[in-house]
């Protein structure tokens, strides 16, 4: 029996079908590699921008980041964390970036081949899938939660619907379909936020002074916390320093954002789109906060019907309660959108990695363009298929585990970082000592998540310091590099 009324099941089935004929329309003329998995490197910045922030809005954030401010003792100091997001870009946008650009590479971790070695580049590139698609599927687990809920489906059924229309938009249309579909659910997640805010102020007596007063009143507005307590997760220096250097990881050196400036018309456009989307998901995070003041502040005066056991279940419960017919759909298609955005970019940026740095190396020099075309979408397809397996799997555990999978899926942000700074600082740093670094740096990350009570934004500053440090002294008594990046030349049209 259906949780929501047959409108809104009706516009959620319009919208993803939307999705997968878009995707379907988009991808009929892709003829090679690079028109395959890069959009043909000729989309405008403003549509990369608009991937970009989608890909890493899923539905946990959708749903998640309402659940912070709501919370008992709940405020806005998780934008602290927005701020080091944004400084970090810009220090992508300088150091790491212009790499990117030398040559016509289809993937982050070419640039490593060409610096440390072959074994420097697959280790990286299996680093990246094995993380990105145990996180991945978990993020799928996540959203099928909320399909589970108001469709009354099995969660298994929900996990393998939702991976399956994933993949389809993205197998058929490649990189061109998923960053404008990701444009198209940024306009729809972001519409369903403010949607909520104005719906909630019109249901309080008092209106918007009411919510004002009430924000006011908990706490619930402040912005900073300078304490240097290493175990807080959210203060001033661990969104600065942490949040700076764990978007260091995930936007410079991460397939799934890599791929997207390589899409761009150059690196001008590549760095606008970054930096700026800097600012985008300060805004966004600003905006579902409130969302979960918003919620604090109706629950304070409307009894809720069911007990909350998480924080993260409240804006599901409002949508499906709370909501009008028609919003109702519509803002669970905007939770799906957020989904599907990270999904689809992540199944691309996946096989683009899984092709060029593993697949492609085992086959001849002059291998065919429709073969390497048919070889990525095999791995979309595969990738998919593992993430429902994974997402599958995760309905069996505790939630808690969920949570530390997640958290431990977020190790590679720090170690790719560490590996990459080791090849732009160092001279003398080869394979051998990249490699060493790497495992010192997965080491050391799986000791403090298990033995400590370190906040996670600390993480990606402790993987980054570990690997680069144990790679740099492992050269000292290692094999010498034969190349440095000032030595990788432009490549010849």
């Amino acid at each position: 029996m259906l949780a929501i009324s047959f409108l809104d099941t009706l516009i959620i089935v319009v919208y993803v079908s939307a999705v997968v004929y878009l995707g379907v329309r988009l991808g009929a003329g892709e003829k090679n590699l690079a028109g395959y998995l890069l959009g043909g490197r000729d989309l405008p910045w403003w549509a990369v921008l608009g991937s970009i922030v989608a890909t890493e809005t899923s539905t946990a954030t959708f749903l998640s980041v309402p659940g912070i401010a709501f919370a008992a003792g709940g405020d806005l100091r998780f934008l602290q964390l927005a701020i080091g997001f944004i400084v970090g870009r810009i220090l992508v946008s300088i150091v790491l970036l212009p790499l990117y650009f030398r040559g016509e590479l289809f993937t982050a971790y070419e640039v490593l081949d060409k610096r440390f070695g072959g074994a420097t580049k697959q280790a990286a590139s299996l680093l990246f899938l094995v993380t990105r698609n145990l996180g991945d599927g978990l993020r799928l687990f996540l959203t099928a939660i909320v399909l589970e809920k108001v469709a009354g489906v099995n969660l298994p059924i929900c996990i393998v619907a939702i991976g399956v229309v994933t993949i389809v938009y993205t197998l058929i249309g490649g990189m061109r379909a998923v960053v404008w579909n990701d444009c198209i659910q940024f306009v729809v997640y972001i519409a369903g936020g403010v949607a909520a805010i104005f719906l909630i102020a019109g249901a309080l007596d008092g209106g918007w002074g009411e919510l004002s007063d009430f924000a006011s009143a908990e706490g619930k507005l402040r912005l900073f916390d300078f304490s240097f307590d290493a175990t807080i997760t959210f203060t001033f220096w661990a969104g600065l320093i942490g949040g700076a250097t764990l978007t260091l990881g995930t936007h410079g050196t991460d397939q799934m954002m890599v791929q997207r400036y390589l899409c761009t018309r150059g690196p001008r456009e590549a760095s606008l789109a970054l930096v700026a989307s800097g600012v985008v998901v300060f805004l966004q995070f600003a905006l579902f906060l409130f969302v979960g003041v918003a919620l604090a502040c109706f629950y304070a005066r409307v009894e809720p019907g069911v007990t909350f056991d998480r924080n993260d279940e409240v804006f599901a419960t409002f949508i499906v309660d709370a909501m009008p017919t028609g919003l109702v759909g519509l803002t669970l298609a905007a939770a799906f959108a957020a989904a599907m955005s990270t999904l689809s970019s992540s199944l691309n940026s996946s096989a683009a990695s899984a092709v060029n740095d593993l697949y492609k190396p085992l086959c001849k020099k002059d291998v065919e363009a429709d073969q390497l075309i048919r070889a990525s979408k095999w791995m979309t397809a595969f990738f998919g298929v593992v993430q429902m397996i994974v997402g599958i799997a995760a309905s069996y555990v505790s939630r808690s585990v969920v949570g530390e999978a997640l958290a431990i899926a977020g190790f590679s942000a720090g170690m790719l970082l560490g590996v990459f700074l080791l090849g732009v600082l160092t001279r003398r740093a080869g394979q051998v000592a990249s490699v060493i670094g790497m495992v010192a740096g997965l080491v050391a990350l799986l000791s403090v998540h298990v033995f400590t009570d370190v906040a996670w934004p600390w993480y990606a500053i402790i993987g980054a310091s570990v690997t680069f440090t144990v790679g740099w002294l492992a050269s000292l008594v290692t094999p010498p590099a034969t190349n440095r990046w000032d030595d990788i030349e432009h490549a010849k049209d």
